[in-house]
């Protein structure tokens, strides 16, 4: 079982004084570390369609970027590149095993384990992430350079890459297996491979008000919500046609606030937004469907594990009405379920015992079955 060792300081402390404020190596962050997938696993996983990678070197002195699936790699050469592959705990359990040391995270804030092997020199340009990152070193040595944050220009090295200018370093260092560098966003940084090597990354989601207005938006639109129009009875004759008054101006604010201060809208925007996934999953359909008796009979037997990167959140305006939102849609099952709820969202696997409330809770089992059968939820044998 993965564990993080924090030598220097301890958990509340790198919180307090590095988490979201400034980047930091932590040395054996992960003792006697063995590489959760071969690179060959990793091309493999590179070759599927469902699999989000990309390819990066550079030709006569140029960036490129080859996005998969790809077919195979001997025209790449033996130096100078890196392959980079998204998600892969959606795909490999031994990589999913990765993401519990950061538990003291919520799970709402985790993107995904980004996997990438590089051959000398290999590297994906120097560039700033909109998200946190704890770059988890494997087999082989990176030698890493990370700047200040600050007004840095970025620019297109090529179409899907977006790199920055030179940067003065304030952490140069080689990382070994097992160390870890966290930088938050903002922070440029750029690694290049001194020997054939991996980098497990396990990002943080940063989203931008913008982002979240934007969705917040889709989901008003797609739940046909906030119809109410914006009133003004009693008002006075208007002494400045072209003009939008301070009274206006706070009427029209009142009414975009009165959609944020409805708790229940925006609960339900935050749990769907929040669980979707932005990548496939690996999800595995049962070909002969369990039916409530069998799921019931197996679950007193073995635990039901959460397939990887499946999101499912509570939130506590909701919790107490039974609702739970599971791969970006929402379910209700009453407030007699919500010790199973919070169950179902706050661990990996998932035992009778765990269960129980839910489980007396005949549409909590239907359900129960239909993600099972669908395999968002699977039983080891």
């Amino acid at each position: 079982m993965l564990k993080l060792h924090l030598c220097d300081f301890s958990l509340e402390h790198f919180m307090a004084h590095y988490w979201q404020q400034k980047p930091v190596v932590i040395r054996q962050g992960f003792k006697n570390w063995a590489d959760l997938i071969s690179p060959n696993d990793l091309a493999g996983l590179a070759c599927e369609a469902d699999v989000e990678s990309r390819m990066v070197y550079k030709q006569d002195e140029k960036w490129q970027a080859e996005f998969g699936p790809f077919e195979s790699f001997e025209r790449f050469g033996d130096e100078g590149w890196t392959l980079v592959v998204q998600a892969v705990n959606h795909w490999s359990p031994e990589v999913a095993e990765l993401v519990k040391p950061f538990a003291f995270i919520p799970k709402w804030r985790l993107d995904d384990v980004m996997i990438s092997y590089a051959v000398p020199g290999g590297g994906v340009g120097p560039h700033i992430d909109l998200y946190d990152v704890f770059i988890c070193q494997g087999s082989g040595r990176r030698r890493w350079r990370v700047g200040d944050v600050g007004q840095h220009r970025q620019f297109a090295a090529h179409a899907a890459l977006l790199h920055t200018d030179p940067f003065e370093p304030i952490i140069d260092t080689e990382l070994l297996p097992g160390d870890i560098l966290y930088i938050p966003p903002g922070f440029p940084h750029d690694g290049v491979t001194l020997e054939e090597s991996m980098s497990f990354s396990v990002g943080f989601r940063a989203k931008s008000a913008c982002d979240m207005l934007s969705g917040l938006a889709d989901h008003v639109i797609d739940k046909d919500l906030a119809r109410h129009l914006l009133a003004d009875p009693h008002r006075p004759i208007a002494q400045h046609q072209g003009q939008i008054d301070s009274a206006d101006f706070a009427r029209i604010k009142a009414h975009l606030q009165s959609i944020l201060d409805d708790d229940t809208l925006v609960a339900d925007f935050a749990g769907g937004y929040f669980s979707k996934n932005k990548c496939a999953l690996d999800l595995q359909a049962l070909d002969e469907p369990l039916d409530s008796t069998e799921l019931i009979n197996t679950l007193t037997e073995q635990p039901l594990v959460r397939t990887g990167g499946l999101r499912c959140f509570y939130l506590g305006q909701t919790l107490a009405h039974g609702v739970v939102y599971v791969d970006g849609e929402r379910f209700t099952f009453g407030p007699d379920s919500q010790e199973a709820l919070v169950a179902l969202c706050d661990l990996d696997e998932l035992t009778f015992a765990a269960l129980q409330s839910g489980l007396k809770n005949p549409d909590f089992v239907r359900q129960l079955c239909e993600w099972t059968n669908a395999g968002f939820w699977y039983f080891r044998d």
